[in-house]
């Protein structure tokens, strides 16, 4: 790829950006081909087309699966209504949403609020379309205890109120390759001395959860927060973590114990009677697992909540 391609790729990744970020904040609105293309300063036709290159998906297909998705969640950590959740994310009815739902959990909104995890009602084995897998009930209750036990020896959780952040960021997509990503943020962010800082650390900001988003679709922003002053260019954007209160916990932990210490935390979140706020949740480290003598990160995780 030559300089200039390179630099085209860049300026489109940045493009889509704004789209994900206008999307997600207008749920509820129009969000046609012509909208969108609008944000991305692109034609519909041309915009199509990069869109699905830089995600793998039509653009009609990415917005009804994050409407999809955020019904999910709200079904899993809210208490509202079906009827609300539809209104909430541009359904025109119940019946829509429904039909949607089904199609893409092969379960309806209700059956799958019935089965729901996290409110410890009776639950069936479930396997949805899109490869998400829910225990039997007698399974669960042995999981959950165990993950109460496991997180009562690893954690202390509290509630905190955390500053805005400023931060430096880059977009990924899918659980694969995020490795890659800390690389070449850490590459942009080695020549402007911004890892001199004695404050600055590494994070991740998560828009998706695994729960109810396939692996390959999970999207966040890899970040770099620092006190030092910097200026982004080529994939590297400023983004904003708004203050908020937060439930927080420090974890000592392998990469593999990263999606239980935030489903303990979650679970943690429901006990205790707290619900998450439109916030994203999100983790700094706080050192290089790789220099740790039992190969472990030291990081702190955060569920923004009400």
């Amino acid at each position: 790829m030559t300089v200039s391609n390179k630099n085209i790729a860049t300026d489109y990744k940045n493009r889509i950006n704004r789209v994900f970020e206008f999307i997600d904040e207008n749920l509820d609105a129009d969000l046609s081909l012509n909208t969108i293309s609008k944000i991305a300063f692109f034609s519909p036709y041309h915009f199509h087309r990069v869109f699905k290159f830089i995600t793998g998906e039509a653009v009609n297909q990415y917005v009804t699966r994050r409407r999809i998705e955020k019904s999910a969640l709200d079904l899993l950590h809210k208490t509202i209504t079906i009827t609300e959740i539809a209104h909430k994310y541009g359904f025109n009815d119940v019946s829509s949403l429904t039909r949607a739902f089904k199609k893409y959990y092969g379960v309806s909104p209700t059956e799958f609020k019935k089965q729901n995890p996290n409110k410890f009602s009776k639950i069936r084995q479930l396997q949805s379309k899109n490869g998400q897998t829910y225990p039997d009930h007698e399974k669960y209750i042995c999981t959950i205890t165990n993950l109460k036990n496991w997180i009562a020896m690893n954690a202390k959780i509290e509630i905190k109120e955390t500053p805005e952040l400023n931060v430096a960021a880059i977009t990924h997509i899918g659980k694969n390759g995020v490795e890659t990503a800390f690389e070449k943020l850490l590459r942009w962010a080695t020549p402007k001395n911004l890892l001199k800082d004695p404050h600055a650390k590494l994070g991740r900001v998560f828009y998706d959860s695994v729960k109810v988003t396939a692996p390959n679709k999970v999207r966040m922003s890899i970040f770099l927060k620092t006190n030092a002053p910097f200026e982004v260019d080529g994939e590297v954007n400023r983004l904003t973590i708004n203050k908020s209160k937060c439930i927080f916990g420090r974890f000592e932990i392998t990469p593999n114990e990263f999606e239980k210490s935030w489903t303990g935390l979650f679970l943690w979140m429901n006990e205790n009677g707290y619900k998450k706020s439109v916030e994203n949740p999100f983790e700094i480290y706080h050192n290089d697992f790789r220099e740790h003598p039992e190969n472990k990160f030291i990081v702190d995780l955060y569920i923004p909540i009400e």
